[in-house]
């Protein structure tokens, strides 16, 4: 099978969040089981280059219709680590991806409608006719729109699309200039509430609710988060366009790169360790206390690894560390703030505890400590207000450090309660979970944990190897992705 990924991240070359993860893995797993995948992705000026094997011109003289003219863009091609992806670069005044960052210009709008168009009129002009195109979040909700409404009368009609959702929150809305710009036209037509105008506001377009119409087939990034978008408010006022369109909707947990997130062929840690050699963690938890300057003492280490802002519970992450401390243990902290404020209530934090021996706060993020926090923590606490699907407690299941999250999204399809799962063997159970977002709540989960680490030390032991055995890595998603792929191929070939 022939699939083109068009998004606006992809590990490591282009990162904000766990997007680029899982474009990357996901690429990667379909190209092992022999299909032939490649990406599109904007050419930001700011991307990791150094990242990328053989960057050349593949394409010269792109020209993509815009408004009443045209911008040339030219293409090039390069190897971000195995993975053959095409870069979009536009020669035009409007810089859309040479700003320094990779969002947050007030026309993000209009430069993800740009990079839309132009991926596809790339796909056009280059001749390139995947059997699927698999495009992701609000930047590409466009893609399917301009697919089935005009690319598909220039030979592109076999093409099928696939939308994955990472993050209901951020939906992408405008105005009819992009309908003007792109070439759709017709202003009366998508602002239809049937098509692409928002559920709320009857000015605005919205460009997520686009890709769910006019896509094949949508998905979101755990069954959990799925039912969560259809019925709660995660949804973030698309839960009725769901329900519209349940029937070709579902939730597909993300994988996990085990050749980057696995303890036993880990470069970025000191004593590589597995099922069989689980006492070397202990060396691990020594050299982090080594380099953060922690005390040596028989306590248990408790970690927090990501972003701080409201999604991911930062007030109880505030809390976790002086409840730990309060517990007699110790604290890492790695992560860096998404908001002026939090950063500078976190700052207070580092210098007010900077004396501390049992606690250590890093502003900011360092990928190779990162790998040496999950391999010398014992616990890692992730108590999200909501979470579509969540990494870290996945990578903490592999490094045996054992997971204390919040019951929402991805974190219930992946972490199972020792003390209080209805629904899994208690072999099978893997860490501690609580449900209300309150103080109580988190102490409820992070003291049992800590009691366990304290009294029953060999039965933490084996919850943590409980939570080793278990497989989350992209083989059981590959599947799923490509059952999905065959469906909107062969059942039903064209929903519009």
């Amino acid at each position: 099978m022939y699939i083109v990924q068009i998004a606006s991240e992809c590990a490591p070359v282009i990162k904000a969040g766990g997007l680029g993860d899982v474009v990357y893995g996901l690429s990667r797993e379909l190209e092992i089981r022999g299909h032939c995948v490649e990406i599109i992705l904007p050419m930001y000026d700011c991307m990791r280059y150094d990242q990328i094997w053989g960057l050349h011109e593949a394409y010269l003289n792109l020209s993509v219709p815009w408004y009443g003219g045209a911008i040339d863009c030219s293409v090039y091609c390069g190897w971000v680590h195995g993975r053959l992806c095409f870069f979009i670069r536009p020669n035009s005044g409007d810089n859309f991806f040479e700003r320094g960052h990779y969002y947050g210009s007030g026309d993000d709008n209009m430069r993800f409608a740009f990079f839309s168009k132009a991926a596809l009129e790339f796909l056009l002009r280059s001749n390139k006719r995947p059997d699927i195109i698999h495009c992701h979040d609000w930047q590409t909700g466009l893609v399917p729109v301009l697919l089935y409404e005009i690319y598909k009368y220039h030979g592109m009609g076999t093409q099928r699309v696939m939308y994955t959702i990472h993050n209901f929150k951020h939906q992408g809305f405008a105005g009819a200039d992009v309908l003007a710009a792109t070439g759709l036209g017709n202003a009366a037509y998508y602002f239809d509430y049937a098509r692409l105008r928002d559920n709320f506001n009857p000015f605005l377009l919205n460009l997520m609710k686009g890709g769910i119409v006019y896509a094949n087939f949508f998905n979101t990034v755990s069954p959990h988060h799925a039912w969560e978008a259809h019925h709660e408010k995660e949804g973030y006022g698309l839960g009725h366009t769901i329900h519209l369109y349940q029937y070709k909707f579902t939730g597909i947990l993300n994988g996990l790169d085990y050749n980057i997130w696995n303890p036993e062929v880990d470069n970025f840690i000191p004593a590589p360790y597995g099922i069989d050699s689980y006492e070397e963690k202990a060396n691990n938890k020594k050299a982090l206390r080594e380099r953060l300057l922690l005390r040596d003492a028989d306590k248990p280490l408790v970690c927090y690894i990501g972003r701080l802002d409201d999604q991911k519970g930062v007030n109880l992450v505030h809390h976790a560390i002086y409840y730990t401390l309060a517990r007699g243990g110790q604290f890492v902290l790695l992560g860096s703030a998404t908001e002026k404020k939090i950063n500078d209530w976190f700052k207070h934090e580092k210098a007010f505890l900077n004396d501390n021996p049992d606690v250590h706060i890093e502003l900011g993020f360092n990928e190779e400590l990162s790998h040496l926090i999950y391999a010398g923590a014992d616990m890692i606490v992730v108590p999200s207000n909501f979470e579509p699907c969540g990494l870290t407690q996945m990578i903490g299941l592999k490094y045996g450090t054992v997971p204390v999250v919040r019951g929402v999204g991805g974190l219930v399809n992946t972490v199972f309660d020792r003390d209080y799962d209805q629904f899994h063997a208690p072999g099978d159970r893997n860490g501690f979970v609580f449900f209300n977002m309150d103080n109580n709540g988190l102490e409820s989960a992070l003291g049992r944990a800590i009691d366990l680490w304290y009294e029953k030390p060999e039965e933490f032991k084996k919850l943590a190897l409980q939570g080793m055995e278990q497989d989350y890595s992209w083989n059981i998603p590959g599947d799923k992705y490509l059952e999905i792929y065959d469906l909107i191929r062969y059942k039903y070939p064209s929903l519009l």
